[in-house]
This record gives structure tokens, sequence and C-alpha cells, in this order.
């Protein structure tokens, strides 16, 4: 064999070893890609499924907020942006422009719609781009302010749709159902504040998927499976918030903030027999559709604050349930020098002489406080008490953010200032809760906001919330002893509450007056102004119906005013609409009958001869409907609206008239009737006179009487 031919030999076998080795490295290769589920830190797996498959989001519809009347709170609506084209290139026929010709006329008729100047739209309009929007003030437009764009006929605008989170009341218990917001990105909606963070995850839901094969186009494939996950729709809520007693709180404190002024304004009310809370406002309020928030806490329940004297009724309860109060027993008011050297005194430094307890009590006296806890009790006995009421501890109340407050009193002095509610701290909830021992004959009750969870594609009710009661903190001799001194402090001659008594007497409670903490320099800040004021009680006495707390931080010149008028005006509103005016009041009643089907003439007689004020609508000669009802008891100060049997009715105008009334009348003229805040009718989306459909859809904005 020639040396030549040997080298070949020798060749071809490194070749052919070498080709076995790189096959092995190949097939095992192979092997690993194909066994393993990562290769170079990425799943093949999931990487060939996103390749070959696309998953959609079903979105699952968030659910709606009610009151207990079934007022809508939030919901989920369709809303509406604004834009204008202004490229010229859009138009292709001259007599049907696609943009906008005019822009000083469009500047000049959109300006007073949006709340813009006409500069300010001319900006807009003036921009060298194909189509530009409006900013802020061209977002989230209703219905009525759409129709009224669209009623201006101007070339080259248009409307966007989209949904968002409506609040239909505006500013409107807005602390309680605080708000959502959407995500342009994701159309994610999340809760941010009040109800709407605390229930996020029930009034969510769950989105939905549709996962399918699709091709190089991103189109499916046809005939391969498409898996299908259905969204889970949010849960609608229903609040214990009654929404005519929350509209007489938010009514009466706009009627205050007309005369005076204040840091901040909360009043709570509770149902007696229950503990679900019936209205709630912190003042200053926002409208959580345009989020013009100042305080992102609520008063009731996130601001701890030292509550001042209303702690007295409780200082009083704890001496009376250990057996030691002596309600005739008596010490000389004005002023108390302490072990320490420290001087505390009455509001009335001079005092009234040597006085009762009791009497002490309705001129809230702080040294009548002092010489009980110095005589018969101690600061252990006094910390028992109160967290036994409820204090130093959360309520439990389904709301973010709640605080326990503090009962940090430990020497002589700080025990003192306790008893009547200086140097520890409560939240109005706290307080509210605290009274329902006094309502219940000592049974301590929870205070709960929402009524019931529901189903919002079946109506099954998935949770419901009652009375639940927490323990007994109080004999029935001990509460009545309370009530009597309540009572005395607000209807006896010269006490503290003098400024809440109505004429029936049937208002009572114990009013409150802290100083406020210096939190720089210690000790409190001077000035009459740098208080707060509050009023704790129930009405009506002799049955309870509701508890009432209310408190103002710094109002004008420390006065209690804003407060005892707020509250006198909402009581006063509770018992007409309990059915309980007191009967000291001459009005005279007049039994509605049912003037259906009568002639038309003799039904205005009818009304004429009982001074009772009539409107009618429609020009027909007989009565088909009424408003108020047949067996109503109206006044001489109510109006009764006549329907005929015209055939042909327009819409009546509306405005002015309360939301109840104008949704009646409208209603029974065949509209479907969506109400926008809360009041009076400030504007109808359908204009007087204009004929209708069956059915259709009237917007009526509303707005307290009060702005």
């Amino acid at each position: 064999m020639t040396k030549r031919k040997k080298n070949n030999i020798r060749y071809s076998g490194l070749v052919i070893i070498l080709s076995l080795f790189l096959f092995v490295i190949i097939i095992g290769r192979v092997l690993y890609l194909g066994l393993s589920k990562e290769v170079d830190g990425i799943n093949l797996q999931e990487l060939a499924s996103k390749r070959t498959t696309k998953t959609e989001s079903i979105q699952a519809s968030r659910g709606t907020i009610y009151s207990s009347n079934k007022d809508v709170l939030a919901q989920n609506v369709t809303s509406y942006k604004l834009i204008a084209y202004l490229a010229e290139s859009r138009t292709t026929k001259k007599d049907d422009p696609q943009h906008v010709v005019d822009k000083n006329a469009t500047a000049e008729a959109l300006a007073p719609i949006l709340g813009y100047t006409k500069e300010e739209i001319l900006n807009y309009l003036n921009k060298d781009a194909y189509q530009v929007e409006f900013g802020i003030k061209g977002k989230n437009l209703n219905e009525i302010t759409k129709s009224k764009i669209e009623d201006l006929n101007l070339p080259g605008l248009d409307f966007i749709e989209s949904y968002r989170r409506y609040y239909p009341k505006g500013d409107f218990a807005s602390y309680t159902i605080g708000y959502a917001k959407t995500d342009e990105g994701t159309t994610e909606t999340t809760g941010e504040m009040g109800i709407e963070k605390y229930y996020d995850k029930v009034l969510s839901g769950e989105n939905g998927t549709i996962t399918y094969q699709k091709d190089l186009q991103g189109y499916r494939i046809p005939d391969t499976p498409v898996i299908r996950k259905e969204a889970v729709q949010g849960k609608d809520i229903y609040l214990t918030i009654d929404s005519n007693i929350q509209f007489f709180v938010e009514q009466a404190i706009l009627a205050q903030d007309a005369s005076y002024d204040w840091d901040w304004y909360n009043f709570t009310i509770l149902d007696a027999k229950t503990g679900a809370i019936l209205a709630e406002t912190t003042h200053p309020s926002f409208d959580p559709n345009i989020k013009n928030i100042t305080n992102y806490l609520d008063i009731m329940l996130s601001e701890p604050y030292e509550p001042g004297s209303t702690m007295k009724t409780y200082t009083y309860l704890c001496a009376m349930e250990n057996g030691v109060y002596d309600g005739n027993e008596t010490y000389l008011s004005g002023t108390y020098t302490t072990s320490d050297g420290t001087e505390i005194g009455d509001w009335n430094r001079n005092g009234w002489g040597v006085i009762t307890f009791d009497k002490g009590y309705a001129l809230s006296s702080n040294v009548g406080i002092i010489n009980i806890i110095n005589r018969h009790m101690n600061g252990t006995m006094l910390r028992t008490c109160f967290k036994k009421y409820g204090f130093g501890r959360k309520t439990g109340i389904t709301l973010p953010n709640e605080q326990t407050g503090s009962l940090n009193f430990k020497y002589e002095t700080e025990i003192f200032n306790a008893g009547f509610g200086q140097g520890l701290t409560t939240t109005p909830i706290q307080n509210a809760k605290a009274l329902t021992a006094l309502t219940n004959d000592g049974m301590l009750l929870k205070p709960y906001l929402v009524e019931k969870i529901v189903d919002s594609e079946t109506g099954e009710v998935i949770q419901e919330y009652k009375r639940t009661e927490i323990e007994r903190v109080a004999s029935t001799a001990s509460v009545q002893k309370i009530i009597s001194l309540m009572d005395d402090t607000v209807n006896g001659e010269r006490n503290t509450g003098s400024a809440y008594k109505r004429e029936d007497g049937q208002l009572i409670g114990k009013t409150g007056t802290s100083q406020i903490a210096d939190t720089v320099h210690g000790g409190y800040l001077d000035g009459a102004h740098n208080v707060i004021t509050s009023f704790a009680g129930f009405y009506p006495k002799d049955d309870p119906k509701v508890i009432i707390y209310a408190s103002v931080k710094r109002p004008s010149g420390g006065s209690q005013k804003p407060l005892s008028n707020a509250v006198t005006e909402v009581v006063n509103n509770l018992s007409k609409y309990f059915g309980e005016e007191s009967s000291t009041v001459t009005t005279t009643e007049y039994p509605l009958p049912s003037f259906e089907n009568k002639d038309l003439e003799q039904t205005k007689i009818v009304l004429s001869n009982n001074n009772i004020r009539y409107v009618v609508i429609g020009n027909g000669t007989k009565v088909t409907n009424q408003v108020p009802n047949a067996g109503s008891k109206i006044t001489s100060s109510d109006t009764v609206y006549l329907i005929t049997n015209e055939d042909n009715i327009k819409v009546p105008n509306v405005i002015g008239l309360s939301s109840k009334t104008a949704n009646n009348i409208l209603s029974k003229l065949g509209l479907n009737v969506k109400l926008e805040g809360v009041g009076y009718v400030v504007a109808q989306s359908i204009t007087e006179g204009s004929e209708f459909t069956p059915n259709q859809e009237i917007v009526l904005q509303l707005s307290p009487r009060y702005e």
C-alpha cells in the first residue's frame, strides 16, 4: 500500500469519527431541546404558545352602588369625548363640510357649553393638527352636554364614546361612596376611596378570556378550538344610606356654609335601633366625577380628635354602673387645683356656686367631672369603661383607614382631663356607636353601612347585614338616668344645650367644646376659634329613631351656631319625614281624592275651593292622571299636577321642581327618567314643548336648593 493511500484512509477515518461525534452532539441537542422546558432561560412551550395562541380579555362590568332607597349612587355609564377635525382634506363635498370651517363661530358657540373662554377654544382650534381634543373639560361629557353641542349643527365636531365610573348625585355622601379610577391604558377600574375601595374586589368581579389559535396575521385559524372563560360580573352593593336623610344633612350644612367658616364639618346619623348609618358627610366634600378633593381622609373614622364634653356622658355612665354616683351630691363649681398645682376650670370660671352633680352635667361642668373621679373613681376604672363603650378600638365599619383613637391617660391631671374629653382622642363613628347603648336599653350595637350585596345578573342576595348586638354595657336604670340628664341639658332652663331645644321637647343630647392641641409647642392653641364643637344626641326621646353625632372644627368665633342650626334643621325635616311633625305647627291638611276620569273644569273648582294650586298638562277635557297620587295629604303650599286626555301631550317644563315630583310627572307621561345629581331640577335634556315617544329617555340635572 502506498503512503498516499494510507494517508487517505487515515483522513477518511478521521472524517467519519468527526462526523459521528457531530451527529451525537446534534442528537443530544435535539433530545435536550425536546425534553427541556427551558433553554437559555426561555420557556420554549410558552414561547411557542405565544406565537400561535391569542388570548383576549372579556371585561367584567363593575357593580352598581345603591342607597337604601334604591337610588343609584355609583354606576358605569357611557361618556363622550369631544374632538374637532381641522384637516380640510376630510371635506370632499363643498356642500357637506367634514372639518371645522369657521373657527371663530365654533369657539364662540362651544365656550359657554364647555366652560371655556372663546380664546381658550381658539387655542385648540388653531393648532396645526388633523384633529384636536379639548382638554379635561372636553372629556367625560354626559348626554345633556353632548345633545347641546349636537344641536349647534357645527361641522367638524365629533364624539368618541367610552365607559366610565359615574356618580349621578355628584357631591353627595362622597366620602362614604369614595371613587373608582379607570386606567385609560388597560380600562381597568380600581376603587381608590370609600366603599369603592373597601369592596373593590366585590364590585370589580372577574374578567373573562377568549383563547384561540391564530395565523401569522393574527386572525383566528378556522376549525380550531376556542376556549372561553366567561366574565364574572361585579356584585351590586346596597348601602344603609337613606338618600332623603342624607339630602337633609347635606342641605343643612350648605345653608350654614353661607354664614360661617370652619376647617371641617362632620355630620353622622345612625338608625337608633339597628346601628345602620342613615347619613354621613364630611365638609368640605368633593364631587367624585371631577375629584376636587382637598382631604383624602374621612373625618368620621380616619382623623381622631379630642371630643370634649360629649365624653362626660360616659364618665357619668361609668360612675353609675360602678355604683358610685349620687346625682344629689354637691360640689363647689368654678375652678379646681390638682395636686401638682394645675388649675382646671369650668367654661364659666366663676362657677355657679355649690351645685349637684346632676346640675353639673346640664351645665357641662368640668369641675363636676373632677370631683366625681377624685371622690369615687380612678384612671383604671375610667379607661375600662371607655373601652367597654367602644373607645380606643375600631368599630369594624366597612370603610378603609379606620383609626382607633387613643386612651393614653395615666397621671392625675390627665385622668381628670380624660373625664371631660381632653387628652384622649376618638372618632365620630365611635361616639355614634357608644350612643346606641342609650337607645337600646344598655345594649351596645355595631354600626354598619352595607345593607346587602346582590348578584347583578340573578338578583340573588349574596350577603345581608342586620342589627348586631355586641354586649350589654349599662343597666336600664343607668340608661334612663342618662336620658333624663340629656333631656335636662337641652330642654331645661338656661343649660348648655338650649340652642337645640324644639317645641316638642323630643330632641335631647349633650354638647361639647374641646380645645385643639398645639402639636408644635405642646399644650393647647389660644383663641376662641381654636376649638372643636360637637353635639351627641338622639331623636325623638320617647322612642328614638335616629342617633346624631355632629362636630365642627374651628367654627367662626368658636360658635355653636353652625352646629345647632344644622342639627335643628335636620331634625325638623326628619320630623316631617317620619310623620311626626310637632302638634304645635298648625297646617290644614287636605286628603287628595282621585280625579281620574273626572271633568277637568269640575276638578279645578274642587281644588280652588280648597285653596290648592294646580297645573294642567295637556289640552284635554278630562283628567287621566295626577301628581300627587290620590290619598296623599297635601296643604295649601302644595301643587297638584293634572294630566289630561290630550292625544299629543308635549314635554312639560319641570325645572324648579323637586326630583320626586318631576320624576312622578314625567314617568306618568311615559318617559324614562334619568336623574343626575340631587335636589331640584335645573336642566332637562328634552326641551319644553317637544314631542316624545313612549319610553324615550329624558335626563334631569339636579342641584340642592342651597349652593
